[in-house]
């Protein structure tokens, strides 16, 4: 579905990512793990053109990405969710949702199937249905991370992109959201890329996983050798966490 090869991606004179290669099958959940400044969410940021790559091939079922802007990879069917949820405060929980079938209200697609959409997303996530008319930053962290994916999957995407969902929330939450991750792929057919800085969480959840360190990716495989590599258990599995995701 996605293929990603040699990519090299600079901030001013800081080359942030150097030939990284990586790939995603339709309808896996992979994941990337790494320390702060690894080049994470760069990644993403590469994929969706927010960032885009001096070098390198971005493939998406085919269709290069090279040179098209973020609201054309949004089109294409990719779709990301920052880090930090950065949701529209001042309004409500609704025009926040709405907003993420921006570009599908300009083409001519009907409001109905929209609004089916939408009763999707509440679904999903009662609690937004419980808030909708809640201005978005009243919210909980949780909510709003929530509502920060409701809105990606407003756009129907194909391939999801996701930056750190579970960062500051608290564990039953972080279980609410990667239930909801597993669903969406279930029922779906979505396919995921998960940055998280849980690293035991994100690879219990996760089909394979790629370890970047300074911008290279150095190591990547099935999750669950990764989860048995011993590097990978030293340096971001460490014994003494706890655990806050169980099958």
């Amino acid at each position: 579905m996605l293929t990603i090869k040699n990519i090299n991606t600079y901030y001013g004179k800081v080359h942030a990512l150097k030939n990284v290669s990586l790939h995603l099958r339709k309808g896996e959940i992979v994941t990337l793990i790494g320390a702060n400044g690894a080049g994470k969410t760069t990644m993403l940021n590469t994929i969706s053109a927010v960032t885009p790559p001096s070098a390198g091939n971005i493939v998406f079922e085919e269709r290069d990405l090279a040179g098209l802007p973020p609201d054309r990879i949004v089109k294409l069917g990719i779709c990301q969710v920052p880090e930090g949820r950065q949701v529209f405060k001042p309004l409500s929980v609704e025009d926040n949702l709405h907003l993420g079938a921006y570009l599908r209200y300009r083409g001519r697609e009907g409001r109905a199937e929209i609004r089916r959409d939408l009763d999707d997303i509440y679904a999903l996530f009662p609690r937004l249905l419980e808030r909708r008319k809640q201005a978005a930053g009243t919210l909980s962290g949780g909510e709003q991370q929530m509502l920060a994916m409701g809105r990606a999957l407003m756009a129907r995407p194909r391939l999801l992109l996701l930056d750190e969902p579970s960062m500051g929330l608290a564990p039953l939450v972080v279980q609410e959201i990667f239930r909801a991750i597993e669903q969406l792929r279930q029922e779906r057919g979505t396919t995921v890329l998960l940055v998280e800085q849980n690293a035991k969480a994100a690879l219990r959840m996760a089909d394979r996983g790629y370890v970047l360190e300074t911008g290279k990716v150095v190591l990547e495989g099935l999750s669950s050798d990764l989860l048995e590599n011993n590097d990978v258990q030293r340096a971001y599995l460490g014994k003494d966490k706890k655990e806050i995701w169980e099958r």
